[in-house]
């Protein structure tokens, strides 16, 4: 029976640090492209076992047949969701990648709409048999109850982004985020540099890590740059769940707080793309004007921060190299089960557009 091979083998072979092999084969940290291309080439000749990847700076990839053939994996990967994940959610590329992948390797990949009454009762989706399934991705899974009931399923797990908590009890899995903090802190650098000084944040903090991540940037940009925070400037809320147990629509809830602003914020920053549209229509309704009254930018570049008026500054997620990074993540986790949990944040990209930009 052939010997596995495992990263340690392949640093030894090349004189390097296991934690620098394991950067590369897991896209993790920087590494030199001829450091990376040397082990990816390593990797291959001594037969380690993983799954095809590629990224911008090479086209070096692994032998997706010989992955499969020798690594026997088959069966089903499963993305669990509970929301509605349509072609402008950031994460439609990162999808067609991911699925992508599944299929090089032989195996189905199923998305699974979490009901609300299965969030609720804490039960699978009808048609979820675990037997089968050698994976779980969970995207917009944010009810930590049912976030612990997946990982109780002993099932390799990577969840792309989380519900807001600091226990690692309640997430025992492998987690990929976007990178959430520095194009903050860089955009309200540019904006304090054309003079700004006041600012407001808009956006659920508590709706899930991300949001949460964003809320705290902008908290601590403000404090970096000598700014004051103001309590009144944050809405990071929302209305409340009404008896008849639906949620008011959240321009209700920006309406009655922005009619207690004694004066319009010079820049406001949005938690997602979504809030910066629903921002954008309450704006307009009132009168104010953008970006002759105020600044405003989101987060996500989703496809409709270009359509909407004025097109949208907004902080770009790359979902390309997500998708990569997602299944990278579960098959290394598939091929080391006991290796420690991982938590991964992908690069993101200011990109500014007519809402920030000052009228000539």
């Amino acid at each position: 029976m052939a010997t596995r091979v495992t990263i340690q083998d392949i640093a030894d072979s090349l004189g390097l640090s296991r934690n620098t092999v394991s950067k590369a084969i897991n896209n993790t940290g920087s590494l030199a492209p001829s450091t990376r291309e040397a082990i990816f080439k390593k990797a291959q000749e001594m037969g380690y076992k993983l799954f095809s990847y590629a990224t911008d700076e090479s086209n070096i990839s692994f032998d997706v047949k010989k992955a499969k053939s020798e690594k026997s994996i088959s069966g089903e990967f499963a993305l669990l969701t509970a929301g509605i994940l349509d072609s402008l959610h950031f994460s439609a590329r990162m999808l067609d990648v991911m699925q992508e992948e599944a299929s090089k390797l032989g195996c189905g990949f199923t998305i699974y709409r979490v009901t609300p009454r299965e969030l609720k009762e804490k039960k699978l989706p009808t048609s979820f048999d675990k037997n089968r399934i050698v994976g779980i991705f969970c995207v917009e899974m944010f009810d930590i109850e049912y976030c612990s009931l997946l990982c109780d399923l002993n099932i390799p797990l990577v969840f792309i982004d989380t519900p807001v908590t600091f226990s690692p009890k309640a997430i025992r899995a492998d987690v990929l985020l976007m990178e959430n903090r520095n194009c903050i802190y860089e955009f309200i650098g540019d904006m304090v540099n054309r003079g700004k000084k006041d600012f407001a944040f808009v956006g659920e903090a508590k709706h899930c890590r991300s949001f949460f991540e964003r809320y705290d940037a902008f908290r601590g940009a403000l404090v970096m740059y000598g700014l004051e925070y103001k309590a009144d400037r944050a809405l990071i809320g929302n209305k409340a769940v009404g008896e008849n147990g639906i949620q008011a629509i959240y321009r209700d809830y920006l309406n009655e707080n922005i009619e207690k602003w004694d004066t319009l914020p010079e820049v406001i920053i949005c938690a997602n793309d979504f809030i910066a549209t629903d921002l954008l229509l309450v704006l307009r309704e009132r009168g104010v004007r953008v970006p002759e009254d105020t600044l405003i930018c989101g987060f996500d570049d989703s496809p409709q921060a270009l359509i909407v008026s004025p097109p949208l500054t907004s902080i770009r997620i790359n979902a390309h190299d997500m998708g990569f990074c997602a299944m990278n993540l579960m098959l290394s986790r598939i091929e080391e089960p006991k290796r420690a949990l991982r938590t991964v944040s992908v690069q993101t990209t200011l990109v500014c557009r007519a809402s920030t930009q000052p009228i000539q």
